[in-house]
Order: C-alpha cells, then sequence, then structure tokens
C-alpha cells in the first residue's frame, strides 16, 4: 500500500470514530448533560469539539509514522493503537448515550491504560509518535478526572 493511502487512512479513521462519538454527545449536551452536576473545572462545551478534532490529526500522524515502518513490533502496536481507538469510540455511547458516568468510566479507565502503552511502546519505533499521543493521554487524563468528578458529584 502507497505511503499517501496509508496516511490518508490514518487521518480519517479517528476523525469517523470522533464523528461517531460526537453523534451520541450531540444528543445529550443538550439535555441530560445539562441537568447533571459537573465540577466546577468542567471546560465549556464548545471547547470539545477543537480539540478532539486536534487530537485525531495528531494521533492520525502518530499511527501514520508506526504504519509506515518496516519495525517488526508495527502489526502489534497498530493493533494496539485500534484497540485503543475501538474504546475511543466506546467512550461517548457509554457516557452521553447510556447517560451513565460510572460506564464511562468503566471504558476510560483501559483506554487511559493503553494510551499510556502507546506512548511508550511507539518510541521504540519512532519518537514522533509518541511524542503525537503526548496531548491525547493528557486530555484523556483530564476527561478521566472530569468523568470521575460527575460520577462522584451525581
Amino acid at each position: 500500500m502507497p505511503n499517501w493511502l496509508k496516511l490518508t487512512i490514518s487521518l480519517i479513521l479517528p476523525q469517523l470514530v470522533g464523528g461517531t462519538g460526537a453523534y451520541f454527545t450531540i444528543s445529550s449536551v443538550g439535555s441530560w448533560y445539562q441537568t447533571i452536576a459537573k465540577p466546577s473545572f468542567n471546560p465549556p462545551s464548545w471547547l470539545f469539539g477543537p480539540v478532539w478534532t486536534t487530537l485525531y490529526i495528531l494521533m492520525g500522524i502518530g499511527c501514520y509514522l508506526i504504519w509506515k515502518s518496516d519495525h517488526p513490533q508495527k502489526k502489534s502496536l497498530l493493533t494496539l493503537y485500534s484497540v485503543q481507538l475501538a474504546l475511543n469510540g466506546i467512550w461517548s455511547p457509554a457516557f452521553f448515550g447510556m447517560e451513565s458516568p460510572i460506564l464511562g468510566l468503566v471504558v476510560i479507565l483501559p483506554l487511559w491504560i493503553l494510551i499510556f502503552l502507546s506512548v511508550k511502546n511507539f518510541k521504540k519505533i519512532n519518537p514522533w509518535a509518541s511524542w503525537l499521543m503526548i496531548p491525547y493521554l493528557a486530555w484523556v487524563s483530564f476527561a478521566s478526572v472530569l468523568n470521575f468528578s460527575i460520577w462522584w458529584l451525581n
């Protein structure tokens, strides 16, 4: 497969996952989410779209850098990336779709672990791929604290 196609797929796939998640988020942000208690550090709703779009672009580039390599661990790391991306896609339906902060926690905690493992292991193949995943890890760390706080308050 040519590298331009790998790059295209790597950039589009996370955006599709994000779009699927947005479907569940948008329907709840104007209803259920407005009625629950949130911590004082809850960011404004308009911030999530631009942040996630940027993170998905960075993740996609990181994925591409792994995919185009000839490293013997490439396949296992792409599997790790795919599983964390699937968990990412499940979080919005769990938290917003099911209106369940506890179910969101059940998804986000293993998601955080897999992102951490991606950051750690991507470095073996391409340090830039690892660095590109760090903002994602930071945001999901924040989202985990936010998710826990919402669960605790409600």
